[in-house]
């Protein structure tokens, strides 16, 4: 059963009540015949818009363990004052994101999943009309990110090129996005050949899906956002160990969450002109697969050195960087799993983001903290451009000295080659891919930066 979230004045008798205390134990009562559940909330009047998330996020988690179907509570705008600076919309759309968030669980594959008890959630509060509105805005934004999530989450053998393709004509169908989807041909008629290289070494062909929403003036430059779109990450011939290979169907998470951001943008009718590019492709092992060693010839004309086949991910957003530039963008942004090398740098916690603008990197640091998507930047320094350099092409797709250091880095200079006088951000998204316990989300894809790429737009 679907779970329903609403907004409402009063709260009805048939439903259990959520009463918010600075300290204490949790604890479920039951007065005059309605059950009370007490959560522990921290000091109310210095809860940040991080402690926020979390705190709304631990109704849903506290209601669910305590097996309650109905809960309603009191969530004014002004009992938070260090939210005030975002404003009554902002606040509103946070609450609405963020139960959808924690509600979510994957279920698809379970033969009996278990019961999820809570089937309603009201939210009470006297808001404005932009309250409202915010909050339905919240109702679009948490759908999309979960939608997100269902794409990330769904098995290699299930999600092929050719599939995510189909998933993002019926994520944007009955919108005024148009979405194309090129065949292998079509790709090698467009001299990709980094996107050809890494595809071919699966029995499933690789996609370039493109998705053009243009409802902002028609004089004004569109954002585009490029995803990376490996269904399934074996590494290639130079295999990756171990457990490494486990999860590596959320390879696609950057295009996923390019699919889900259009779509809210798209449903919401904003009145912006936004592009989404997702370069599609199965990183597998066959006689037919990439080599190291190979040298690609690029969209762009750049030729590339193979150095390691599970340096993938790059090769196929290169080609999809290049070809943004038919678009005339006033932004580029690329979203991508690209390094585990992010999560040494920093962690679960945040994406890594780099660019050669500093405004660039604070506006995205601002809008990470604001929609819950959070960004830390890593230096494109000319001093890493070395690394780049290639043996026999003219750069290569890993460093060809000691690739232990800096790898993360080295990833966004490699794309940095494509990017030449755009304004561009590489998002790597590699450390968000999937939810750590703190995050209070169901195990798997988190969503992520679908509520980010929302703000940019």
């Amino acid at each position: 059963m679907t779970m329903q979230i609403k907004l409402a004045t009063t709260i009805p008798k048939t439903h259990a009540r959520i009463n918010f205390i600075e300290k204490g134990v949790e604890t479920l009562s039951t007065i005059e015949n309605v059950p009370v559940l007490t959560i522990v909330a921290g000091k109310i009047q210095k809860i940040t818009p991080r402690q926020f998330r979390t705190l709304i996020r631990s109704i849903v988690q506290s209601a669910e363990k305590y097996k309650l179907e109905k809960i309603a509570f009191a969530c004014e705008p002004s009992t938070f004052p260090k939210l005030a600076k975002y404003g009554e919309a902002w606040t509103m759309s946070t609450i609405a994101e963020n139960l959808l968030l924690a509600s979510y669980e994957f279920t698809k594959y379970k033969s009996k999943p278990a019961k999820k008890h809570l089937t309603e959630i009201l939210v009470i509060a006297a808001v404005s009309k932009e309250g409202k509105a915010g909050f339905e805005r919240g109702i679009t934004v948490g759908t999309s990110a979960n939608d997100c999530r269902d794409i990330a989450n769904t098995p290699g053998g299930d999600m092929t090129p050719e599939l995510l393709g189909k998933r993002a004509k019926m994520a944007l169908k009955g919108t005024k996005a148009k979405v194309t989807v090129l065949d292998e041909k079509a790709i090698r008629k467009l001299k990709m050949g980094g996107l050809l290289a890494v595809g071919q070494g699966a029995k499933d062909a690789p996609r370039f899906i493109v998705i053009e929403y243009k409802e902002g003036k028609k004089s004004e430059a569109p954002v585009v956002f490029v995803g990376k779109g490996v269904t399934f990450d074996t590494g290639g011939l130079q295999v990756k160990p171990g457990m490494s290979m486990y999860e590596m169907h959320m390879d696609m998470s950057g295009g996923a969450a390019v699919i889900s951001a259009i779509a809210a943008i798209a449903k919401m009718g904003l009145k912006k002109n936004v592009i989404g590019l997702i370069p599609a492709a199965e990183n597998a092992i066959s006689d037919k697969a990439m080599r190291p060693g190979d040298v690609l010839t690029m969209m762009s004309g750049t030729t590339v050195d193979v150095l390691h086949t599970d340096a993938e991910g790059r090769l196929i957003l290169a080609d999809a960087l290049h070809y943004a530039r038919r678009y005339n963008p006033k932004l580029v942004v690329d979203i991508a799993t690209l390094t585990g090398a992010a999560y040494v740098a920093v962690g679960q916690h945040a994406h890594v983001i780099m660019t050669h603008s500093r405004k660039l990197e604070d506006t995205f640091r601002d809008l990470g903290e604001e929609s819950g998507d959070y960004t830390f930047p890593l230096p494109l320094w000319s001093e890493y451009k070395q690394y780049t350099k290639g043996v026999h092409g003219d750069i290569a797709n890993i460093a060809s000295g000691d690739s232990r250091f800096g790898g993360s880095i080295n990833g966004g200079m490699f794309l940095s080659h494509f990017t030449k006088k755009m304004k561009w951000v590489h998002i790597d998204m590699a450390p968000r891919m999937t939810s750590v316990p703190s995050d209070k989300l169901a195990k798997g894809a988190t969503g992520e930066p679908t509520r980010l790429l929302i703000k940019i737009a």
